[in-house]
């Protein structure tokens, strides 16, 4: 979009933003660079379209849902907002100089522009502005476009074509796309999809990806070497310095699918502990266990992860997650694993407001059992490794199918900073922030410290209570005591 008229806003799209909006395909996705101006592609496109109502007396409704109410903002603020406004008045500044009717590129004069012909020449004489609001943009016409932060619920409600902007951050992709498509799909509209890469755990992946659905789609893919080829003014050189990480480099510039490399915790990795025995509590054989807690604060989750000591493999019993209990509940529920299972070790997050709950749980269990973990950097990455090597050992099984778990598992990334040194980071993504893998990372490593001498011996030769009934092994051979260096 551009103009010549004096004092006027221009506006340039690059040669890959000109394609984007060129190309009318219903279903459109693309993975575009970092700052390679792709919500302002994608901008042009919408308002493209409403000015084109416009002229043919036409009403559309555009919906665009971001990944936070801030982005939502950004996009019709940064790109909507003024792009309208450079249309209108170029439009306007035409109006006061009488000049004839003026299109060029994806311009267009709108059909309740009103018109004076003479000499054989029209101009133009009355244009109205377009109206803005907080999250909307009304044209005169009737077209209306609204910016929303993506939820399940929005996708479901939407009116008309819709833009899902940075669809592989948004919380929930799945759902969303699961409440969006059938509403496109039965009114004839047409969806957008933009994003950087952001893993394989996400809806945005699988569309960009899947070959079945590939025939429905219309794919751009523009990485930073090509954006800087067709004219983006950056310089790669410098933009590599200053990421200083290249895992994240790769995957936010060159567009690499980065799971192996960002994700602690891959999901094929996750997918090979998985046991459909696991996380059933019914199931536990009597043995010795290990216990990890992590302590909620506000909206998080109180984790309880209980593993038991079979052979040589940690098998998950118990995975207990609740969400704004007070502290008296959550010591209800410790005690209650303590009487349940034959634990010899607990590991307690017993940062910040995680001092009393420890304290409180030393006292009822003992010293010798309870043991609190300050979740210093270095800490918290000794544990992490001491987990994703039991799970590379195949020595964890967690429970099969449980999606949320998965995502949990899956949330913790690993980054190297500007010094060197590589710290853990859990997105926001999935159900808990990561409150799940804490504590399944302090369990193991319970289980990795072995147990506590505390007076417990097994009596050869008598039946364990929890054997099935067709096993007659004694209590020593059922909980296969069997520690050598560590849990193995």
């Amino acid at each position: 979009m551009s103009a010549t008229v004096p004092d006027s806003p221009i506006i340039h799209f690059l040669p890959y933003q000109k394609a984007w909006i060129a190309d009318q395909s219903r279903f459109k996705i693309g993975m575009f660079t970092r700052r390679g101006g792709k919500t302002f592609g994608s901008c042009g496109e919408i308002v493209d379209d409403c000015i084109k109502a416009e002229i043919d007396r036409r009403k559309v409704r555009w919906t665009i849902l971001s990944r936070s109410e801030g982005t939502a903002k950004e996009a019709l603020e940064d790109a909507l907002k003024p792009m309208t406004r450079a249309y209108y008045a170029v439009v306007s500044g035409l109006a006061r100089q009488g000049q004839p009717r003026f299109v060029e590129d994806e311009f267009h004069v709108p059909a309740h522009a009103k018109e004076m012909r003479q000499g054989g020449q029209t101009f133009l004489v009355d244009v109205p502005e377009a109206r803005y609001r907080t999250q909307e943009v009304h044209f005169p016409g009737g077209s209306r476009v609204v910016a929303l932060s993506a939820s399940p619920d929005a996708a479901r409600g939407f009116g008309g074509n819709l833009l899902l902007d940075e669809f592989a951050f948004h919380a929930d992709s799945r759902r969303i796309w699961g409440s969006a498509y059938p509403v496109a799909a039965r009114g004839g509209h047409r969806i957008r999809v933009i994003s950087t890469p952001n893993g394989k755990g996400n809806k945005f992946y699988e569309l960009m990806t899947a070959e079945k659905e590939g025939r429905i789609w219309s794919r751009h893919h523009i990485d930073i070497y090509e954006a800087v080829r067709q004219g983006l003014d950056v310089n790669v050189d410098e933009l590599r310095a200053g990421m200083a990480d290249q895992d994240a480099w790769a995957q936010e510039f060159e567009l690499a699918w980065l799971d192996e490399a960002s994700s602690w915790l891959d999901y094929d990795l996750i997918s090979a502990c998985e046991s459909n025995s696991a996380g059933i509590p019914e199931h536990y054989m009597g043995g010795l266990c290990f216990v990890g807690v992590d302590i909620a604060a506000r909206n998080d989750l109180f984790v309880i992860w209980v593993l038991e000591l079979v052979g040589e493999v940690l098998v998950t019993r118990e995975i207990i997650a609740r969400k704004r209990i007070n502290f008296a509940e959550q010591d209800r529920l410790l005690d209650e694993v303590m009487k349940r299972y034959r634990v010899v070790r607990c590991r307690m997050d017993q940062t910040g407001m995680g001092e009393k709950p420890v304290e409180d749980a030393k006292r009822r269990h003992g010293e010798d059992r309870v043991e609190g973990v300050l979740f210093t950097p270095a800490a918290k990455l000794d544990m992490a490794t001491t987990l994703k090597e039991s799970m590379q050992d195949r020595k964890t099984r967690i429970p099969a199918g449980d999606p949320v778990l998965r995502a949990d598992l899956h949330s913790v990334k690993s980054q190297v900073g500007l010094t060197g040194i590589r710290r853990l980071v859990a997105d926001r993504d999935s159900d808990g922030h990561a409150d799940r893998f804490w504590a399944g990372a302090l369990a193991v490593s319970a289980a990795d410290l072995g147990p506590e001498n505390f007076g417990y011996q097994g009596v050869p030769g008598t039946r364990s209570r929890w054997a099935a009934p067709d096993r007659d092994e004694d209590d020593e051979t059922a909980t296969s005591e069997r520690w050598g260096g560590g849990a193995w």
